[in-house]
């Protein structure tokens, strides 16, 4: 196997720490959402956390297969709010963060040649992509007329 960029690494390391952001929010939020009475929606939340915990171990995996030890930096802090829409608003922003890094890190893999990592964090892209336009019409159905 050829050398690991070491900017690769980093990229492995801050993913790892992005999803484990997610777990973190999403599971407390399905927390906070019971709490209020909504478990719908705490329901919903939970499922996100099974996906961003899938996630997380993806990339364990990856990183042991390249024989690094997993290890995330640093955990961003839990977004909370009083309502259902503002905490979707801090998931948004949330997700954009993990789009915006496996864009870059996609980008900055293909720039020097690595091809299994650019298509590892491609994958992790396209769904966080989605999971982020999921999270965008949840928004935009809430804020309907009809979803009041």
């Amino acid at each position: 196997m050829a050398s690991l960029h070491h900017r690769v690494l980093a990229d492995l390391g801050r993913a790892l720490s992005l999803e484990l952001s997610a777990v973190q929010q999403y599971m407390t939020q399905a927390g906070l959402l019971a709490q209020w009475g909504d478990q719908t929606s705490a329901d919903r939340f939970r499922h996100e956390v099974v996906e961003e915990m899938q996630h997380a171990e993806r990339i364990v995996r990856h990183m042991l297969k390249l024989g690094v030890a997993p290890g995330s930096s640093q955990l961003q802090p839990v977004v909370t709010a009083g309502s259902l829409e503002e905490l979707l608003r801090g998931n948004s922003r949330l997700e954009q963060s993990l789009v915006d890094h496996y864009a870059a890190a996609t980008d900055f893999c293909v720039r020097i040649g690595d091809t299994e990592n650019a298509d590892f964090f491609r994958g992790l892209l396209v769904e966080e992509q989605a999971h982020g336009q999921e999270v965008l019409q949840w928004l935009a159905e809430l804020m309907s007329p009809s979803g009041r």
